[in-house]
């Protein structure tokens, strides 16, 4: 038995257990491919960067305040992303800190899509007119989408204003234990293959996820009861790209990361199995960002009409059942 764990021991590489790489050691290893790979990549997210500073332009000369600042920070999630994916790719060592900053901006953004829909219908006042005679349904994901039975509720300023806090308190206590993970980190106490109880990953990525689930459900509900409204500005596809950039940056992330921890993602020397999971990620997040980045432009780089008032609404859905009324009396 003692024989066959020696055996097994001298198999494993030694840099399959060292820290990630130095930038430099990651450049002398490389092959032509591997170049060629990591200059595409690169200029992926280059393109991404300028495509989107090219939509600022344009949506702070078209765009009326505050909307337009709202507009630049929904479309700054896929290219930050693609920016620091690309500086985690170069620099393995750097993933903390860049994934830091692509997972707190992004928790801005959450927030900045719930005050989104409510601009695009007026603002605060606007919104709450147009809600002012009706209920809005509250079964909606991720937290209650199994509770139909749930009953709808009045939308009144008090339950916008809980739901504004439910989307901001993500992007407050999010950037705050990111801070506090990455102090942590520096000290060696802060370790995401160390699974122990007594580890410190351990308790502050759960909380993150309980976090990240109650500050979707605002967002998700706000959507469910106005996107009806708001179909004529593409919210939809708008939507859309935010959940999908919501997914590639959370789950797949944490999916690869649990297949590298678990071993199933080989070591490459000079990569462990974690640092080679996390290059992947890197890898695969900036095409996934630059693709992302060409759709929202296609969706934010255009003017729309402005939606028209409650009443006016009213008055062409009477027209429109009158007419059918008319038309069914002649028949």
């Amino acid at each position: 038995m003692d024989t066959m764990e020696e055996a097994l021991n001298t198999t494993i590489d030694p840099a399959c257990l060292q820290e990630p790489p130095l930038a430099i050691d990651v450049i002398k290893e490389m092959d032509a491919f591997g170049f060629c790979l990591y200059c595409m990549l690169t200029f992926m997210s280059c393109v991404s960067l300028v495509l989107y500073l090219e939509q600022c332009v344009f949506i702070y000369n078209h765009m009326p305040y505050p909307k337009k600042t709202t507009i630049m920070w929904v479309n700054g999630a896929a290219p930050v992303i693609a920016t620091m994916s690309c500086f985690g790719m170069w620099i393995p060592r750097s993933v903390m800190i860049t994934d830091m900053t692509s997972n707190c901006y992004f928790a801005v953004v959450v927030y900045k899509v719930l005050v989104l829909m409510i601009e695009e219908l007026g603002g605060t006042n606007m919104f709450l007119e147009r809600f002012s005679d009706k209920t809005v349904k509250v079964s909606t994901g991720p937290c209650c989408c199994c509770c139909p039975c749930l009953p709808r509720v009045p939308m009144t300023r008090r339950l916008l204003f809980w739901l504004k806090v439910g989307a901001l308190q993500y992007a407050i206590l999010k950037t705050v234990l990111s801070v506090v993970s990455v102090v942590l980190w520096t000290n060696g106490n802060f370790d995401l293959a160390d699974l122990e109880i007594t580890g410190t990953a351990i308790w502050i990525n759960p909380f993150i996820g309980v976090l990240t689930i109650i500050s979707l459900w605002p967002v998700a509900i706000v959507f469910m009861n106005s996107n009806s409204y708001l179909r004529s500005l593409n919210i939809v596809p708008k939507y859309a790209m935010y959940q999908l950039v919501l997914v590639l940056s959370q789950l797949q992330t944490s999916i690869i990361n649990i297949l590298a921890l678990d071993g199933t993602i080989a070591c490459a020397p000079p990569f462990s199995s974690i640092a080679r999971g996390s290059l992947l990620s890197q890898q695969m997040m900036i095409m996934e960002m630059f693709i992302i980045t060409v759709v929202c432009r296609f969706l934010y780089r255009r003017t729309y009409d402005k939606l028209p008032p409650e009443a006016h609404d009213n008055h062409l859905n009477a027209q429109v059942s009158l007419q059918a009324a008319l038309v069914e009396h002649d028949v």
